[in-house]
């Protein structure tokens, strides 16, 4: 008995029994497809590993990972890498497959990711919400630890909702990639802007007779305890014969600052045909980027509202991008000027972000609108901010939607949400860009199980970066949502 422990041991400490490539096989003309395509991509050095399911019909799969130095056996469908094992790898990481069908290994066409030295911020935090227009009782703010595939929620849309009383919420928002501050908005019941420094949680009331809404699309100023909003009147619109789901529009929309020390909103003077909405700091706060477009009613007839006139001309909406100078002393900002003329070619420009380090501008462009979320045609842009010089980024978009974006804070890497996978749930793609501007193929955000987000019926919506995690309990900003709110003067 003894000696037979002693032999397994022996096995263990030998690695006997690890799966291990065929020895005899044939050559395929075949590709391995897998899911999601990890193929040719550039994978942040601290990411956790890539898992991929393979899909090429087999009795038997077997996955070899190797860097040329070690190499790592995994036996499939689904591939799903050890973490100690996958640290060990670097550079260029060819996969060899190899499938087994009527007692026969074949071995199909190689192919290879990079890991790169570059890293990544170890975080992102995203609502997850259904693809629908009314259930929205289980969205909840969620972060994950990108080094891991550890999720957890940051506050859950059910822990004040009842059957009475529903809540909705939305726009969190990090200064300067900092866990320890952000904000995020509660609609309908125990409405108001949730606004967490240092521990400290206080739900701000920004509604006022004087502005169109309360807060709405957030910048939190990069050095400065100041809040750039847009103001919104927004609403939207079916479509019965097209084959965008939805338009959202903004009839009235304007920007305003808030003083988180002082509780006081500091408006930004802006016509009323101007729809200003989406604002965002440069990196060193000297300037606001925001869009804008201009629009006046078209039907002057008697009973015919500017939201009915919009949905009748919702093509002929456009936004260019804009910035204003902003001195900090005295909290005053300058002329508006053009950035992009995106109406020049009847495009509308959305969602500006500069890198942090100043250097390149990316923003979202479709035909027409500002929701580009809901618009096929919706892809990526850069700009480079010294030459001025704009294209699209064809390395990264794709046929179906790409829309909302964030930078990493070593300007390496972007996030952005696509629906390339179905054209219905918008997923996390990561890129790494390289510093002339050019972008790597895109990863999808790695799951522990390879199949996770096919399964997965909700959407990611607005991934952050942030440089560590959300340590504020759940249950602490339930019970901040349900006290007394501070009127902002």
């Amino acid at each position: 008995m003894r000696k037979l422990l002693y032999i397994a041991l022996a096995c263990m400490l030998a690695g006997c029994g690890r799966v291990s490539a065929p020895e005899e096989f044939t050559e395929s003309r075949d590709s391995a497809r897998v899911y999601p395509a990890y193929q040719d991509v550039v994978v942040p050095r601290n990411l956790a590993p890539l898992t991929f399911h393979v899909e090429n019909k087999a009795d038997r799969v077997i996955c070899v990972l190797s860097d040329g130095r070690q190499s790592f056996a995994y036996e499939g469908p689904d591939i799903e890498p050890a973490a100690k094992e996958w640290r060990m790898l670097d550079g260029q990481v060819s996969v060899d497959t190899y499938v087994k069908n009527n007692d026969r290994w074949s071995k199909l066409r190689s192919f290879t990711f990079t890991i790169s030295n570059d890293s990544i911020d170890p975080y992102i935090s995203y609502r997850l919400i259904s693809p629908s227009y009314v259930t929205y009782e289980g969205l909840t703010i969620c972060q994950r630890n990108l080094e891991t595939y550890d999720e957890s929620v940051i506050y859950s849309n059910m822990a004040n909702s009842n059957e009475k009383d529903g809540q909705c919420i939305n726009c969190h928002s990090y200064q300067n990639y900092n866990p320890d501050r952000f904000q995020f908005h509660v609609r309908q019941a125990h409405g108001g802007t949730i606004i967490a420094r240092d521990g400290k949680i206080e739900r701000i009331d920004m509604k006022s007779d004087k502005a169109i809404s309360a807060g709405v699309y957030p910048a939190w100023h990069p050095t400065a305890n100041l809040i750039a909003y847009s103001t919104n009147r927004t609403g939207q619109s079916f479509h019965t014969h097209s084959n965008q789901k939805v338009e959202v529009q903004d009839t009235y929309s304007d920007l305003i600052l808030y003083d988180v020390d002082n509780h006081e909103i500091l408006p930004l003077e802006s016509d009323s045909n101007q729809l200003d909405c989406f604002p965002h700091w440069s990196p060193d706060g000297r300037y606001l980027y925001f869009c804008s477009a201009y629009y006046e009613k078209k039907d002057t007839s008697a009973g015919v509202t500017k939201e009915y006139d919009m949905i009748m001309n919702y093509q002929d909406v456009h936004y260019n991008l804009y910035r204003r100078s902003f001195d900090l002393k005295s909290k005053s900002f300058g002329a508006r000027e053009m950035v992009y003329d995106a109406a020049r070619d009847s495009m509308s420009a959305t969602l500006p972000r500069v890198s942090p380090d100043g250097r390149w501008l990316m923003f979202t462009m479709a035909p027409y609108g500002v929701f580009h979320i809901w618009h096929k045609a919706a892809d990526l842009y850069l700009m480079n901010l010294e030459s001025m010089e704009t294209r699209r980024l064809e390395e990264i978009n794709s046929p179906e939607v790409e829309s909302y974006h964030s930078w990493s804070s070593n300007n390496r890497w972007v996030i952005f949400s696509s629906r390339r996978d179905d054209g219905n749930f918008t997923r996390p793609f990561i890129a790494h860009m390289t510093p002339d501007g050019r972008f790597s193929r895109p990863l999808e955000l790695p799951s522990r199980h390879p199949l996770y987000h096919r399964e997965l019926m909700r959407s990611y919506n607005i991934p952050e970066f942030m440089s560590g995690p959300v340590t504020i309990r759940p249950q602490d900003l339930a019970r901040a949502i349900r006290q007394d709110s501070i009127k902002a003067k």
